[in-house]
């Protein structure tokens, strides 16, 4: 994929071209950008992100981290009450969200179109 951005012109065109690729390069982008997401703005921002762009609560979010195998001991909170997991175990919640929800895939595809201009700067 290359445009303007080395991904797409903008997010419409962005969307056009995930929509095109198939589930496992959905599911590598996803899980590549949750981590390097955590590494330049941290996990709590990448769990609020991923928490609005697929439209989940916080209860959806721990079902689908521990399906994706995100050990549940390891999911906790931050003292001001936010969701925490291990940066490492932020690629569970991809088989996560693809094992619990019908729409996993578009949900996903979200995830990296609400991500879009985030990502240009990676």
């Amino acid at each position: 994929m290359s445009g303007a951005t080395g991904l797409a012109p903008d997010p419409t065109e962005y969307r056009r071209r995930l929509e095109e690729q198939s589930d496992d390069q959905v599911d590598t982008w996803a899980k590549e950008l949750m981590r390097d997401q955590s590494i330049q703005v941290g996990v709590r921002r990448v769990i609020r992100d991923f928490l609005r762009a697929t439209r989940i609560d916080e209860v959806g979010f721990e079902r689908v981290f521990a399906a994706g195998g995100g050990a549940p001991a390891t999911l906790g909170r931050t003292a001001d009450g936010e969701l925490m997991v291990p940066a490492i175990e932020l690629w569970c919640l991809v088989p996560g969200i693809r094992g619990e929800l019908a729409d996993g895939r578009q949900r996903l595809i979200e995830y990296l179109v609400e991500n879009f201009h985030e990502i240009t700067y990676i």
